[in-house]
């Protein structure tokens, strides 16, 4: 059976008539897009984890979570978000804590590997911009087959947690001791490169706010996840610099790496401005310069803290729901709007202050189209962190629970861009508002990605006529 992307919708269609019923014609078959495939793979896995969360034996020391729990756990991990109402350290087993891990690794891939696997099981043919569902094209990366990116994304995923397992190992056992550091290295590696933010510590890695190598060596880990596996494989081809091997390096990664470079540097004189007399106050200069270049790499969207969020200032934790906001790059295991979107929003409005028509960016023009993507994710993102605010306020004085604003919004960003990151108050939440969390993290681990994968499709459609020009005044 042939399967072909229509023109118009951008949906997989069968065009084999064998398996029609009598009567029914080509046209009149059920169309999957995969922005469908995409989300039913994400809302199968939540409702795989929570169902096992609830039912499956010896999973926790204390009792079985409620439903409410169980499904906010699950979508925290399969969202690769970190957000706990539990202390995953001392409620859950070690069993329990696996099939945690299980549902972040799985997660954390989902939003590459799983949509390719689909679609490939159904007979179609996925391209980069099927699979990444993020505003990535063919015409991005034509040197790297679909079916090879899928294999070395499993191959790398692999390389990278076992490198930095065994690193962590290194450096914790002379500390817990050989034999009790073997699990928290795995479970931080793969959590760290899902940028999932789970640990098995009650309190994350602050614990470790005395050891600039173990925050250097999680940072580094965290970022390689929210490079992208599109930025990692076009580097390390580049790398390899041998005939077939690509020259250089597109657009789309010179893009990236720059974008992080200057997410991690500016925000870390910043976090070290701002704290270096309050929450670091006690600590070395190195421990200083680590934990506060830790603050500007944990937001997007890593989700561990080696500080506590709740006693440092607002300026910190502004800053901080900003780089959460922005998150990782298209392609990675982290969320946010990601920072191609941020960096093109800034560069548009340059391009426009010197009257200039087009966004340039290293001797290339960016489109048109990849522009106003850029746009309505941002409005689309900006909007439901609103909006989800506004809920979660409403709930919390009906309910009498009054957290502060900053602590609010603080909570909604997290899980809206699936970072995990908290001012102490998800514990607190009542079962509403943690079902709004649980909505919060869905759509924004999925929500953006499905509406870019449509975005493509209709910015794409080219008609044949237009309505009249008439202007209207802003400013």
């Amino acid at each position: 059976m042939n399967r072909r992307v229509t023109p118009r919708t951008g949906k997989y269609v069968s065009t084999s008539r064998r398996d029609l019923p009598s009567g029914q014609s080509v046209h009149s078959r059920r169309t999957i897009s995969p922005a469908e495939l995409f989300l039913s793979s994400f809302l199968l896995l939540i409702a795989f984890g929570t169902i096992a969360l609830r039912t499956l034996p010896n999973l926790y020391h204390g009792p079985t979570l409620s439903w409410t729990d169980a499904a906010f756990t699950a979508t925290s991990a399969v969202c690769v978000t970190g957000l706990i109402v539990v202390d995953t350290a001392t409620y859950f087993t070690f069993a329990g804590q696996v099939v945690l891990l299980v549902l972040i690794q799985l997660g954390g891939l989902g939003m590459l590997v799983l949509t390719s696997v689909i679609i490939s099981a159904l007979g179609g043919r996925p391209s980069i911009r099927t699979e990444s569902l993020a505003a990535t094209s063919r015409s991005i990366l034509p040197h790297i087959p679909a079916r090879r990116l899928v294999v070395d994304i499993v191959l790398l995923t692999i390389a990278i947690e076992t490198v930095g397992a065994i690193m962590l190992y290194a450096l914790w056992a002379p500390r817990i001791g050989w034999r009790e550091a073997a699990w928290p290295s795995v479970f931080h590696s793969i959590s760290a490169f899902c940028n999932a933010g789970f640990s098995t510590n009650s309190d994350s890695l602050v614990a470790y706010h005395d050891s600039p190598a173990t925050l250097a060596v999680i940072s580094l880990i965290v970022v390689l996840g929210g490079l992208g596996f599109i930025v990692i494989e076009e580097i390390i081809r580049w790398l390899e610099n041998r005939r077939g091997a690509i020259r250089r390096l597109s657009v789309h990664s010179k893009l990236v790496i720059l974008t992080t470079t200057v997410l991690i540097a500016i925000p870390w004189i910043a976090f070290s401005f701002f704290e270096w007399n309050r929450v670091l106050k006690e600590m070395t200069l190195w421990e200083k310069l680590a934990n506060s270049f830790f603050m500007s790499v944990t937001p997007r969207t890593a989700g561990f803290n080696s500080i506590d969020y709740a006693q440092a200032s607002d300026s910190s934790n502004f800053l901080t729901i900003i780089l959460m906001m922005i998150g990782g790059s298209p392609g990675s295991t982290a969320g946010g709007m990601k920072t191609t979107t941020f960096v093109l929003l800034i560069m548009q409005a340059w391009s426009r202050l010197r009257s200039s028509e087009t966004v340039t960016f290293a001797d290339r023009s960016i489109p048109e189209q990849t522009i106003q993507r850029a746009s309505g994710l941002f409005v689309i993102a900006t909007g439901s962190v609103v909006i989800g605010v506004l809920i979660l306020a409403s709930i919390g004085d009906l309910f009498g629970n009054h957290p502060s604003f900053i602590a609010r919004l603080f909570e909604v960003v997290s899980a809206f861009n699936t970072v995990g990151l908290s001012m102490g108050i998800t514990a607190g939440l009542s079962s509403p508002s943690r079902w709004l969390m649980i909505v919060l993290m869905f759509v924004g681990r999925t929500g953006p990605l499905a509406v870019a994968a449509a975005l493509i499709v209709r910015l794409s459609r080219r008609g044949k006529y237009r309505l009249a020009y008439e202007d209207v005044i802003v400013g």
